[in-house]
């Protein structure tokens, strides 16, 4: 079931709270096995709810299950999507900071597709900026897709951002976002998603 499913049903019943707690122990329990098998630079990214954003205990449960796989700081990345982090702008800022003391790296998730203010979104001590798939898909025949993803790029640059592209699916693509100046990319032209076993073979042969 895609998570565009069952994850609006967890939010409505209160059940995303507990759910994205297991996702964050079943990923970092992950990572420190990776990482302890000889893929010491590899980091996670999970992603947070805005039911998440507002538990009061969420830093500190963060930074205990980071401790209690012995992670060090950049292990970890948050990512948050455009429209929850504005929900409350201000509130999140504060949040956002007191996680990135603790070395937690932090991600606007499908940026370009929720309606945030730059005055705000400046505020947010972000490392990260993920251009939407939806402008990736078809930046090979639509020049405003192509021009929206260059701009996205620039600007994200200017404020001292990196930036992932998501949706890359082939090579074409590839070379298009690369001559744009896009640090990072990520789809199915590397991999589709994979189970752990089969993750931690591509690992092996990739890292």
């Amino acid at each position: 079931m895609a998570p565009d499913r069952f994850i609006p049903i967890a939010e409505e019943i209160d059940m995303i709270i507990p759910i994205g707690q297991w996702v964050l122990e079943q990923a970092l329990a992950q990572l420190a096995e990776w990482r302890e098998k000889g893929a010491k630079g590899l980091r996670m990214a999970v992603n947070l709810s805005a039911h998440q954003l507002r538990k009061d205990t969420i830093v500190l449960d963060i930074i205990n299950v980071l401790a209690k796989h012995k992670l060090p700081k950049g292990a970890l990345e948050l990512e948050i999507t455009e429209s929850v982090a504005m929900q409350y702008p201000e509130q999140n800022a504060k949040l956002l900071a007191e996680l990135r003391q603790h070395g937690i790296e932090l991600a606007i998730d499908d940026f370009g597709t929720g309606y945030s203010s730059l005055s705000y979104l400046k505020l947010l001590p972000l490392d990260r900026l993920k251009l939407d798939r939806s402008f990736v898909k078809d930046i090979e025949s639509d020049p405003n897709d192509a021009a929206i993803s260059a701009a996205t790029i620039s600007m994200a640059h200017e404020l001292g951002l990196t930036v992932v592209a998501e949706g890359v699916e082939n090579e074409a693509q590839l070379v298009l976002l690369s001559g744009m100046g896009c640090d990072l990319v990520q789809g199915y032209y590397f991999s589709k998603p994979l189970a752990a076993e089969d993750c931690s073979r591509f690992i092996e042969r990739n890292f």
